[in-house]
């Protein structure tokens, strides 16, 4: 009896030494530990009016840049205690220089709490739709705006669903359609915390229209930035915590196909599409440690990585590591580069 109890003691201790030495292994790898990320001076300077810097970024091919401010997630940094505001910024301007939106309708704008945006413009009247991914309250939701003139957004319609219960980023297919990515799969920290060190691909694409609400695609460990291909054919993930993109193709019924998988070899947060050329920018995280354990002395900087699209015989390839911009900057502010 002693015996079998050593042994099972044994065994018990054997398997908590594997599991603590696998994520271990796995945080090494997450956290990029062994990276270096050589530093590049850019020329570039702080755009006023913004103090606590912006999420996320999405440009209209005007030129025209809307941008979400003040978010509040957990586990990641706060930069004021106000609630989270959109503005729009004209990036042809010589001097670019925020301008905060006003909001019209039938929003708590004391609880709102922006992340992902999106917008889409109606073909048929030239109508702009803001989308935004908020989360008053912790909870998790979409709002629908139209964009008027004077800087104003008037609030249209908040969508809620049992399968956007995590929504970090969105991209709009419609004035009320769109796909939305999943960071999480579980709210609470413990299971939440186990499916980053096993691995688990838990998190998924949903998409949402008036008529229907489905997982579009799934497998994916943490879904962050989303965005499409100007042709509207492609759909692009940054799964951040797998350090790629993954690339899908749209089928009939709004179905995703999975191509392939871009390594990054960065924490890939959001996408932003080139109109013309139909380059990936991605907005990255080169030292995660640091972003978490946000010392504004000493700060975790912001990294620009640039996936070259190429077409070869109708076929849709990628290419990164051609393009790469880093910079340090405090973490709570925007900047733009400098004209020369």
């Amino acid at each position: 009896m002693a015996a079998m109890k050593k042994l099972l003691i044994s065994a018990l201790v054997a398997a908590l030494a594997v599991f603590f030495g696998h994520a271990f292994l796995k945080v090494k790898k997450l956290l990029l530990v062994n990276r270096e990320l050589p530093m590049k001076p850019l020329n570039c300077h702080y755009l006023k009016n913004i103090e606590f810097g912006a999420e996320d970024i999405t440009i209209l091919r005007d030129g025209r840049a809307f941008l979400s401010t003040g978010l509040k997630y957990p586990g990641m940094p706060s930069f004021s205690d106000e609630p989270g505001k959109m503005y729009v910024l004209d990036l042809l301007h010589p001097k670019p220089a925020p301008v905060e939106l006003k909001v019209k309708g039938e929003l708590d704008l004391h609880a709102f709490n922006p992340h992902g945006i999106s917008v889409y413009t109606d073909e048929a009247d030239d109508s702009v739709y803001v989308f935004v991914v908020n989360h008053p309250n912790s909870k998790s939701q979409v709002e629908i705006f139209r964009f008027v003139e004077d800087e104003t957004l008037v609030h249209l319609k908040t969508i809620t669903h049992p399968l956007l219960h995590s929504v970090n980023d969105i991209v709009a297919v419609g004035p009320e359609h769109f796909y939305a990515t999943n960071d999480h799969y579980f709210h609470s920290e413990t299971p939440h915390f186990l499916t980053v060190i096993l691995g688990l691909p838990l998190c998924d694409v949903v998409y949402y229209s008036p008529e229907e609400v489905r997982v579009a695609a799934d497998g994916i460990q943490s879904g962050n930035g989303i965005n499409i291909s100007p042709d509207k054919r492609f759909i692009y993930v940054s799964d951040i915590l797998d350090h790629d993109v993954d690339v899908f193709e749209r089928q009939d019924g709004e179905h995703l196909l999975f191509i392939k998988s871009v390594a990054v070899g960065s924490l890939c947060d959001n996408i932003e599409v080139d109109h013309v050329t139909g380059d990936l920018w991605l907005g990255c995280h080169p030292n995660p440690l640091k972003l978490i354990n946000f010392d504004p002395k000493d700060p975790p900087g912001s990294e620009v990585c640039v996936l070259l699209l190429f077409k070869m015989h109708n076929c849709v390839g990628m290419c990164n590591g051609l393009k790469n911009i880093s910079c340090r900057s405090s973490g709570s502010r925007t900047f733009t580069p400098t004209s020369r």
